[in-house]
């Protein structure tokens, strides 16, 4: 028989998985926020579109798939909505000219840790 309570190693494992998650999050946000910033002409299209970019971007974070969102949503929702995040930062990579291996290596990277995560934390 399993106990229901984690175990502290299990409770470890599940927040450094979930602060490593969180630094693809944040990387993410950062680079869509920097691509914006760098797309267009500055000051005033680049400054607004940037701008626009990382409260955007935060918002639907903090909204769907902070630690405590604000709108629950299931798991087919979360896991769509960070996919959305994660392309939207892998897309951006390829706009600042990163090389397209690791880009692509972020996404999956992501991806697959977003998905082990949310497997875990049922």
């Amino acid at each position: 028989m399993t106990s229901a309570t984690p175990t502290p190693k299990q409770s470890r494992s599940q927040t450094t998985q979930q602060a490593v998650r969180g630094l693809f999050h944040l990387t993410a946000i950062v680079t869509v926020t920097v691509w914006g910033f760098t797309g267009w002409d500055m000051p005033f299209p680049g400054t607004f579109v940037g701008l626009g970019l990382l409260a955007l971007s935060v918002l639907i974070w903090a909204l769907f798939l902070s630690p405590r969102p604000v709108l629950a949503t299931d798991r087919f929702g979360r896991a769509l909505i960070e996919l959305l995040l994660l392309a939207a930062g892998v897309a951006s990579m390829l706009g600042l000219g990163v090389n397209w291996m690791i880009a692509v290596a972020f996404g999956v990277v992501g991806a697959a840790l977003g998905f082990v995560t949310s497997i875990r934390s049922r």
